[in-house]
């Protein structure tokens, strides 16, 4: 099967399996506009499967020109393919990998949902086989892309949740903890939570110098998975 004839194929899947109900109720999990079709995530993932075993005979050149096609449809649901495809290579992803995301991250991640996709499956793969890529994501702080801001954040969240890359984590923290949009500060939040059960005494550290100027938002995120008392520590005004 030609890389046309698959994505011909994934889109006639989607529009088949779409529903218009749960297309409404979708979109209001999400501020800004979405292009989707409707379908369900279980059946986008069935749907990604089937096309994985297609692609995965694929050459590497032909796989990621599919995976790009299904980006510039700009629907949600094959923006999603694209990445439950690639994920299924994350012992492949290097550092070639990680500058195709990087192009997907600016060229077509308009929502949190792909952003959160691209991040957490593609580029924490690519970090997690090349840890120095890390040295990459400081300088995404002070980038006027939203997503790519929030991706600095989110990208290392499996780092925090095996206690590894400490330092980089609060690198990336630190810049981005009074950030002017709320979905950055969220994955700052979120980053810093799932610092803190294998590091709960350097994330009260990091918080210490920010008592009465963090964001309330970063501040209740990074202690959900707190103990009362270090909560209260990192909640108290």
């Amino acid at each position: 099967m030609t890389a046309e004839e698959l994505l011909t194929q994934v889109r006639s899947q989607l529009a088949a399996r779409a529903d218009p109900k749960f297309r409404e109720s979708a979109m209001r999990f999400f501020r800004e506009p979405v292009d989707l079709y409707g379908v369900r995530t279980p059946t986008v993932r069935k749907i990604s499967q089937a096309a994985w075993r297609e692609v995965k005979h694929w050459p590497l050149a032909q796989r990621n020109s599919f995976c790009t096609a299904l980006w510039k449809s700009g629907k949600l649901e094959e923006g999603g393919v694209a990445i439950e495809v690639y994920r299924r290579f994350a012992k492949q992803c290097g550092s070639a990998e990680f500058r195709l995301f990087v192009r997907w991250l600016d060229r077509f991640v308009t929502n949190w949902g792909h952003c959160d996709g691209v991040s957490c499956c593609l580029l924490a793969a690519s970090i997690e086989n090349q840890p120095e890529l890390i040295a990459l994501l400081p300088a995404w702080t002070n980038s006027p892309n939203r997503w790519k801001r929030r991706a600095a954040a989110v990208s290392l969240v499996r780092e925090a949740r095996r206690g590894r890359s400490t330092a980089a984590i609060f690198q990336i923290a630190g810049p981005l903890m009074e950030d002017s949009d709320d979905i950055v500060r969220k994955g700052v939040g979120w980053l810093l939570k799932e610092t803190y059960p294998n590091k709960p005494r350097e994330v009260l550290s990091f918080l210490k110098p920010w008592k009465g100027r963090a964001p309330r938002l970063v501040l209740r995120l990074a202690a959900e998975k707190m103990t009362p008392q270090h909560r209260a520590i990192a909640l108290a005004r």
